[in-house]
């Protein structure tokens, strides 16, 4: 009789429930070695599902300490699925790529599950190149020692192919000419590497992160390489940006996915007690308990695990790290924000979409700018409307700019109410210096002469050409004239050592006391992102943005200097301003045409 691979896992299951014994099983997988040796349809059946031959001959030490057969649990189940579709697809060039990203919680099985699957491709296959990475060097050898060397020397001798390297690091058998190797993150590692299959573990904490490592590694992958990045979330950084980018398969598995994430009660008495406590409060825990049980469908027994977890935490924030219950919520919840983190995703989930999306148009004879117009572009408009400038005169408003600093960075401009603070428009986009200030100029007329005030440490044309364009209404500073003596004012808002920490805690303080006057997603995305280095500066992480946290920090700053109560703004004499005639009683929010 010839066996398949599915019914000998059963065989081996149904043994394992009646007789639970590892000596036992060791007999049953020397059988099975016997027969994949005779059964070419079990070996070329196992060698294009490796995983069969993990539940067929590999075993595994649980969380008990106990050996035991290598069973895969449902979320490895599921992510096997995952896998053999992603192959499937990439054979059948639907997708360009096999590159899966799996975001875990605590203990949830994937790192033993890759690792031994690379080991079950490594015996099975020629030529086949493997390649681990990890987060630290101690992480790496424990990966190979505890994750594979230990299920290797467990296999039945028949299985074990003819050895060159058998170290802390590396398998390597010579007649297959296939191997597998673990290493350390690192920007240089990997270099002059052949690798077909590669598993990044604990990318989120990768010390120099992935993007220089994918440098790195990137001609040493086969076109056919399949590329396995999994991790616990570690705030917004590059495994976040992959996550985000819907470029990659997605893996994330909830924590209830695993089965054994559950307690049973000490007595009907406790159960109905635990119940009656659930919606008893108005606290976080109780509403999430509450959403879990009506919304998710868990059980009592799964509810008073987690509720067991979270009262074990001194802080208590790290239930949602450790086992978190969306995508989102690892990701907002992990690494040290400087925002709060649950205020800005609470505002993301609220926030509606722009009233109009588009740009300006307008006349320009290289002296003035007239016949502004406003052009409706949802596809390719960088500026988001999300209130019409306000026709009460005492309605006044602010722009706080920011410019691009290497070339890298992007051109913002924020548009505040300058009475309530409010975000009422925003304007990014890599632009040329002087398109950006014909922008901010026309956005600034729009919105009933706002007072700008453009950043001046990089770049101080767009001020430079406001001036000269006459717009009437720029951010004043004073600053000390080491040459004179005096203080001078200068037209935009300077970022120093001194002023750079103020203007952010004031933002910081808008985001914990009123998140729902931000109304721009990017924005709320990027105050995600911020945290504090070790030194203490506050800034994007390594590859990010802060343009729009310096855009809307200085617009915050800025409003102070907003006119009210009817008073009239006179620029002074000095600065030349100029403003054709016909715009002095202008309503600038409302005669501009739209279009």
């Amino acid at each position: 009789m010839s066996y398949n691979a599915d019914y000998l896992i059963e065989k081996r299951k149904e043994k394992w429930d009646e007789f639970n014994d590892i000596e036992f099983d060791k007999k049953y997988r020397l059988a099975v070695a016997c027969e994949l040796q005779k059964n070419n349809s079990l070996l070329n059946e196992v060698r294009k599902y490796p995983e069969k031959l993990i539940e067929l001959v590999f075993v595994v030490v649980d969380k008990n300490q106990k050996t035991m057969p290598f069973f895969f649990n449902d979320v490895q189940r599921d992510f096997i699925d995952t896998l053999n579709q992603a192959i499937e697809d990439f054979e059948n060039n639907i997708i360009t790529d096999i590159c899966l990203l799996v975001l875990k919680g605590r203990q949830q099985g994937f790192t033993t599950l890759i690792t031994a699957y690379q080991l079950a491709c490594t015996i099975l296959n020629c030529n086949f190149q493997g390649f681990t990475l990890a987060d630290k060097s101690d992480n790496a050898e424990t990966i190979f020692q505890n994750k594979a060397k230990f299920p290797y020397s467990q296999l039945p001798e028949a299985l074990h192919p003819t050895e060159k390297f058998n170290n802390r690091r590396q398998y390597l058998f010579e007649k297959l000419n296939s191997s597998w190797s673990v290493d350390t993150a690192t920007k240089d590692v990997g270099r002059s590497r052949t690798v077909n299959f590669f598993h990044g573990s604990e990318c989120a904490f990768w010390k120099d992160g992935i993007s220089p490592i994918q440098a790195a590694l990137g001609e040493a992958f086969t076109k056919n390489c399949i590329k396995i990045y999994e991790s616990t979330a570690n705030g917004y950084n590059d495994y976040q940006k992959m996550w985000d980018s819907g470029v990659f398969i997605n893996c994330f598995y909830e924590w209830w996915k695993t089965k054994e994430y559950r307690i049973n009660f000490p007595n009907d008495e406790e159960k109905q007690k635990f119940l009656e406590f659930i919606p008893s409060k108005d606290e976080w825990i109780n509403q999430r308990l509450t959403w879990l049980m009506n919304e998710v469908g868990l059980e009592p027994e799964q509810l008073y695990w987690y509720f067991k977890k979270y009262k074990g935490y001194l802080d208590k924030r790290l239930i949602r790290q450790e086992y978190p219950c969306t995508a989102k919520e690892a990701f907002l919840l992990s690494g040290v924000n400087v925002f709060d983190t649950e205020k800005l995703s609470a505002r993301l989930q609220s926030i509606t979409k722009p009233l109009k999306t588009g740009y300006f148009e307008y006349d320009y004879d290289g002296l003035h700018i007239t016949n502004i117009q406003w052009v409706n572009d949802k596809n390719n408009g960088y500026i988001h409307i999300y209130q019409l400038p306000n026709t009460p005169e005492i309605t006044k408003y602010c722009i706080g700019g920011d410019t691009a600093g290497d070339g890298s960075d992007w051109f913002t401009g924020h548009v505040l109410d300058a009475k309530t603070g409010v975000q009422v428009a925003k304007l990014k986009h890599q632009f040329d210096a002087d398109q950006y200030t014909r922008q901010m100029y026309c956005l600034g007329v729009y919105y009933k002469q706002a007072l700008i005030g453009i950043e001046a440490n990089f770049d101080t044309y767009p001020i430079r050409e406001l001036q000269r364009l006459g717009y009437p209404n720029q951010y004043i500073r004073e600053t000390f004239d080491q040459y004179t003596g005096k203080m001078e004012k200068r037209f935009g808002f300077k970022t120093t050592r001194i002023t750079r920490q103020p203007i952010i805690s004031r933002l910081i303080e808008v985001v914990r006391e009123h998140p729902e006057k931000i109304n721009d997603k990017e924005t709320l995305e990027e105050l995600l992102t911020i945290t504090k280095n070790e030194k203490g500066r506050i800034e994007a992480p390594e590859g990010g943005h802060d343009d729009d946290m310096m855009g809307l920090s200085i617009a915050h700053e800025i409003r102070e200097q907003v006119v009210f109560d009817n008073e009239v703004i006179e620029p002074s004499s000095q600065y030349q301003f100029s403003f054709e005639k016909e715009n002095e009683h202008y309503d600038y929010g409302h005669k501009i045409t739209v279009i």
